[in-house]
């Protein structure tokens, strides 16, 4: 297993050995999970979320997963984001090579929930999640920004340019859209938020997503999701919608424009 891991590491890029600094630690995977917390996810949906990365980053798949890595081990980040400039760290970078590590990260997550935050900047999210990888004490030999959220970017910079510059640092970009529908979704969402991940915010070697369609379906999605970033392995045709192709000319700024034509209907006497 060891092996296979270390060839599927090969063929979809390794980060540049160079790049180790001196007392780095190593590990398979260095990896930010980038939660949604914006003011459409409801206080229950923030509790579902919350949990359902405890339960898949301490299940026997992942763990598993884990230890059948090159080196055995991974270092994780957890995030909260909103708002451009609302992005709280969690769960700070944490070494998992074992069921107590991953027990400490789960324990954090649940031991508190907080309340959701003012806006969705996809952009702004993915530019810290990039940031939190500098100096952090470990040497990947992958990095992956994990962004889960129910809407398409409509605060701070337009999404694409700051996912292209989160590639070109030779991060990979995977997604968890929240195809979950309620009377906020309807004014401020899309129903496309899959192709919208697809087109405008994955990308990197072996890049994909799976949507989630109800919350109940939320963990068991999470925990498919870590299992395929940690082994590095191609992923099976379907995972990201077998109706879904990149689109030329798709509009990722269609977030921005519905924020603007709800304000401008708020606006209107």
């Amino acid at each position: 297993m060891r092996n296979l891991a270390f060839i599927a590491a090969l063929l979809i890029g390794l980060r540049p050995a160079l790049a180790q600094d001196a007392g780095d630690i190593e590990v398979d995977v260095e990896l930010v999970l980038a939660a949604d917390v914006s003011r459409s996810m409801s206080p229950s949906e923030l509790e579902i979320q919350r949990r359902g990365y405890a339960e898949a980053i301490t299940s026997n798949e992942v763990l598993a997963t884990i230890g059948n890595g090159m080196i055995g081990r991974i270092a994780v980040t957890f995030m909260e984001w909103a708002g451009n400039d609302l992005q709280t760290v969690v769960v700070p970078w944490t070494l998992i090579d074992s069921a107590e590590d991953a027990r400490a990260i789960a324990d954090t997550l649940t031991s508190e929930f907080h309340g959701n935050m003012r806006r969705t900047s996809i952009s702004g999210a993915l530019t810290e999640a990039a940031r939190l990888f500098e100096d952090n004490g470990f040497h990947g030999l992958r990095r992956i920004i994990d962004v889960s959220g129910d809407g398409p970017n409509n605060s701070g910079g337009p999404v694409v340019p700051a996912r292209d510059a989160v590639l070109a640092r030779g991060i990979v970009i995977n997604g968890l859209p929240l195809m979950t529908m309620d009377g906020f979704s309807f004014r401020w969402g899309i129903e496309d938020l899959d192709a919208y991940y697809l087109n405008c915010v994955i990308g990197g070697p072996g890049a994909f997503m799976i949507p989630v369609y109800d919350w109940s379906e939320f963990a068991e999605a999470v925990r498919r999701k870590l299992v395929l970033e940690i082994a590095g392995l191609p992923v099976a045709p379907g995972a990201v919608g077998a109706r879904l192709r990149r689109a030329n000319g798709y509009d990722c700024m269609v977030g921005e424009k519905i924020w603007q034509r709800n304000r401008q209907i708020w606006m209107d006497p």
